[in-house]
């Protein structure tokens, strides 16, 4: 993945920002839920009746967003420069560390920060952490 910094928009990106955390906002004070993706996802794994509804809307709004905004105006080309092992692989990874986390990078990193959680402290610091030490072995060890 390669970052476009001639082209990097600040406000749009200030705008996502802004916005993800309004909708995180407003699903904590309208449904009393954290907007964790990994937990909404493994709700849907292990269903429990009458709490499914909410879970396949988020996702589907999370899979149909890109469409609507699409309509607007064209979504930004997406390089990636990894093979699909590899890109297996870290989803693995990111997955088996959302479990031993009890969560992900929205649910510690957005909503956890905001609540100063101090167990979200500590998992978005790892998350940090580990990502440093995968992007150093990759580049400067193995490739």
């Amino acid at each position: 993945m390669t970052i476009d910094w001639a082209n990097f928009t600040p406000w749009s990106s200030l705008a996502g920002g802004v916005l993800i955390g309004l909708a995180t906002a407003m699903f904590l004070l309208l449904n009393g839920r954290i907007a964790g993706i990994s937990g909404i996802l493994g709700g849907l794994l292990r269903p429990i009746k009458g709490d499914v509804g909410w879970r396949v809307a988020f996702v589907a709004g999370l899979i149909f967003s890109p469409i609507a905004f699409s309509v607007a105006a064209p979504l930004p080309a997406v390089q990636i420069d990894a093979d699909a092992a590899s890109l297996i692989m870290a989803g693995l990874l990111v997955g088996i560390g959302t479990r031993y986390g009890s969560g992900c990078t929205s649910g510690h990193g957005v909503c956890g920060l905001s609540r100063l959680s101090p167990r979200s402290m500590v998992a978005t610091a790892l998350f940090m952490l580990a990502g440093f030490v995968t992007v150093f072995i990759t580049r400067h060890l193995i490739g």
